[in-house]
């Protein structure tokens, strides 16, 4: 190649040194030029919500502390992807642009721009794997279309090789000059968060190493007894990934690696396998994603439009959402939430059919809160995962499957433990984490801990049977 021009790495949800294919194809094609790790605050990114856009700016401060110990240094910019690297490409003179690719379809159609415009000036631009295990194109029926039931899809990629583990590089090589750069705090990634941004913070492992430091500790300790004590939200029996694979600081193919050696070596067999499903769980979330991408916007079953869910935000959206609904365990989940910025899977399956079936809220609303409130929000998981409880997505669980919050609680928080590190209301001696949650949320809620415990939005019996009988009138109506 006659330019032998700085390599331009565009990071995007890829905080790792460690097996991250779009590093070693930048370092390849440096070929001792220089390779220049670039972040940019474009449009996408300010459309998330508060909690990941709290988190990103943690992840960003973390691995720019790994990149200078590399001897290399994080840029970073504010704007269009296009306009910012079409910008630094002309001041460093670079010859390529390499970035890991995304697979919802407004990253697509971004992504897509960005290569042809560069590819017309003259300069390399390519996007390699590595945020999924298999690219999502290479898994098909024995027809040849797309997965729309996760049991065959996971039977179609337990036996595959994702490929191997790179592993990372020892020193980045420098550009001759450094382009411009702002600084973390510039993009304000925590403002949105206001009094709640250092209370969730203290709740986040950021960064690779604590990434691979979680994945030790599980497979070591938590994964034995993980096909049950996942269900258990008291108790530490899940891996905690979800939140590093969100903004890659662990790539799933360290994961899968790791959790297919322990799968085949005895005593943990059970719960590896359990933990391997559920890592292809989210690899099912992207194949429907980037094959049908209006599960992240409308019901994936059309015949779901006609379903009279409330659609607009109303005073029992509210209480759901700061956990008042007078249901112990859908009210420890939210408070959960929004301290922590995550909640227990099984707790997630609760509310979202709480709020689906119960309150029959709209999907859409209890898919843009989580939104706005997870650090480890992924849009394919987060949309399947809503779109499964309400019933209109594929593979979904019955309609009829409504989650008794009260019967939830007898089964998987027995003891209270649960409810009680998140409960202040009625307790004479609530709990850190409880109290943190008053600390937390808007001051216009005007919550205190000394309030009497919430009553009941909804009569379960009531609820569930007015949402039984809307299905009913869907089905007939569709069959019609």
């Amino acid at each position: 190649m006659a330019n032998q021009g700085p390599v331009i790495w565009w990071i995007r949800r890829d905080l790792r040194l460690r097996d991250n294919p779009a590093l070693a194809q930048a370092i390849a094609l440096a070929k001792g030029a220089g390779v220049i790790p670039v972040y940019i605050l474009d449009p996408l990114d300010m459309a998330m919500g508060a909690a990941p856009q709290l988190r990103l700016g943690l992840g960003l401060g973390k691995f720019a502390e790994t990149l200078k110990a590399c001897g290399s240094k994080l840029v970073l910019r504010r704007g269009s992807a296009l306009a910012v690297l079409k910008e630094i490409c002309t001041e460093v003179g670079a010859q390529a642009v390499v970035w890991s690719r995304a697979y919802d379809p407004d990253a697509i159609a971004r992504d897509s721009e960005v290569k042809a415009a560069l590819k017309d000036l003259g300069i390399e631009a390519k996007s390699t794997g590595g945020r999924v295990l298999f690219e999502p194109w290479t898994v098909a029926t024995g027809a040849g279309g797309m997965f729309k039931v996760y049991t065959p899809f996971w039977k179609a990629v337990r036996e595959c090789d994702p490929g191997g583990v790179l592993a990372a590089p020892s020193a980045l090589p420098r550009p001759g000059q450094w382009p411009a750069t702002l600084e973390l705090e510039e993009l304000g990634l925590g403002r949105a968060m206001n009094r709640g941004a250092d209370i969730v913070a203290a709740h986040c492992h950021v960064g690779e190493d604590a990434a691979q430091a979680r994945l030790d500790q599980f497979l070591e300790r938590a994964v034995i007894a993980y096909k049950t004590d996942r269900d258990a939200p008291a108790v530490q029996g899940c891996s905690g990934l979800s939140e590093n694979l969100a903004w890659g600081e662990i790539s799933p193919h360290r994961i899968w690696h790791a959790g297919m050696a322990v799968w085949h070596t005895g005593m943990a067999q059970a719960g590896a396998e359990t933990f391997l499903k559920e890592l292809c769980w989210r690899e099912f979330a992207y194949h429907l994603m980037y094959h049908s991408p209006q599960i992240l916007t409308r019901n994936w079953r059309p015949q779901w439009d006609a379903f009279p869910w409330e659609a607009e935000p109303n005073p029992q959206v509210l209480t759901w959402q700061q956990g008042r609904t007078g249901y112990t365990l859908v009210d420890a989940a939210m408070r959960e939430l929004y301290v922590t910025g995550r909640m227990h899977n099984r707790a997630r399956m609760v509310v979202a059919s709480f709020l689906c079936k119960h309150l029959m809220i709209h999907w859409k609303l209890g898919m843009r809160w989580f939104e706005d409130c997870l650090v480890d929000w992924d849009p394919a998981a987060n949309a399947m995962g809503w779109q499964w409880v309400a019933g209109s997505g594929p593979d979904a669980a019955p309609f009829f499957r409504i989650f008794n919050p009260d019967t939830q609680a007898q089964t998987h928080d027995p003891q209270r433990a649960y409810r009680d590190l998140w409960l202040a209301e009625g307790k004479r001696a609530p709990s850190p984490q409880a109290l943190s949650f008053f600390d937390a949320v808007p001051r216009h809620w005007a919550l205190r801990p000394d309030m009497g415990p919430a009553l009941p939005v909804v009569d379960l019996k009531v609820g569930r049977a007015r949402a039984l009988e809307a299905h009913a009138a869907l089905k007939s109506q569709s069959a019609g």
